[in-house]
């Protein structure tokens, strides 16, 4: 997002207060690319704030007054989550309504993007009929043929903790829409990832695999075969959208946002990529249990952002995605 921007000569703030080495870990940790962006680019600015702080964040957007504010501030993890639920709630959810209190009291004419999760839906997907192949599973039923669409129900299911909290901040922005009138959306996002993504074994499947891949490490598969399915999005086609949707936007709007069908992919297959792009074997083993309101099969049905924005459309394909991992993880890795 600071590199398409800046690259525009925007002045670009990035909030960041590094939790995600607090969740995660050393391997979680962003500063080498909060350095990295703060080296590139004259034009951004970073900002050292907790989103859980609401006058530090009310001061902040009162000072700036931004024209777009893309929020991407997340506890991303359903295992974390039930261990750290207050973390977990006050950032997903506390930190998503002062932001959007920000926002109308000192910003009221800007855009504002949140990126929401898949797993707003809980695990009703797992409801659909699937059939299981080889190295995947897949919908069996025509109603999904095209995936999950922004009209499929988010109740009465189980969410974890993780997704409880981002369903409350969902329809907190899509009622700063509704209700204020804000200039608002909800991005329900697959698998997003990048070249520049700390995944981790919690959070972020397919840039933690490259790197298990490339370090010789074990990657544990939870359940399900190893055949469940994602569909991975570049972080360079989220901005995109994220783009068009500031050039003409709505007020209170939901787009589930992902890689759709055709950048969908298997841990199974994910396995196959890689080791094919590296020329290197994939060490893994399997666990039995599967993660609690884990989905057995998910990808987007991206036709009605296609039909709201048809100047945009999926640009990177899965292989291009793996194979600039591979390059950026032994980049980084060889330091």
């Amino acid at each position: 997002m600071v590199s398409h921007f800046a690259k525009q000569s925007w002045k670009v703030f990035g909030v960041d207060n590094n939790q995600r080495a607090d969740f995660f870990g050393p391997q979680g940790d962003t500063r080498w690319n909060q350095q990295r962006l703060v080296d590139t680019y004259p034009g951004f600015q970073h900002i050292e704030l907790d989103i859980r702080s609401r006058d530090c964040v009310l001061s902040l957007v009162s000072e700036i007054r931004p024209s777009l504010i893309v929020h991407t501030a997340a506890q991303p993890s359903h295992d974390l989550a039930a261990s750290r639920p207050f973390d977990d709630f006050d950032v997903n959810a506390v930190g998503t309504l002062n932001l959007l209190e920000a926002t109308r009291r000192h910003a009221g004419d800007a855009v504002f993007v949140h990126m929401s999760t898949n797993k707003v839906y809980g695990d009703r997907p797992n409801t659909i009929r699937l059939k299981e192949h080889s190295s995947r599973w897949c919908y069996d039923d025509q109603d999904y043929a095209d995936g999950i669409s922004e009209t499929f129900p988010i109740d009465q299911s189980k969410h974890s903790l993780f997704g409880a909290s981002k369903v409350a901040a969902d329809i907190m922005v899509q009622e700063y829409g509704r209700y204020f009138g804000l200039n608002t959306c909800c991005l329900r996002g697959g698998c997003l990832t990048g070249p520049n993504h700390s995944g981790v074994e919690l959070h972020g499947f397919l840039s933690y695999l490259v790197k298990c891949n490339l370090e010789d490490r074990t990657y544990k598969v939870f359940g399900y075969k190893g055949k469940q399915v994602r569909d991975n999005i570049h972080s360079y086609d989220v901005v995109r959208f994220v783009e068009e949707f500031w050039k003409c936007p709505r007020s209170g709007e939901v787009y589930n946002i992902g890689g759709g069908r055709e950048n969908s992919i298997s841990i199974l297959e994910a396995f196959e990529r890689a080791s094919f792009i590296t020329k290197r074997r994939m060490l893994h083993e399997y666990v039995e249990a599967h993660r609690e309101g884990d989905h057995i099969c998910y990808y987007s049905d991206l036709r009605k952002m296609k039909s709201h924005y048809p100047a945009w459309t999926i640009t990177k394909s899965l292989d291009q995605i793996i194979e600039e991992m591979v390059l950026a993880w032994s980049h980084r890795l060889a330091k």
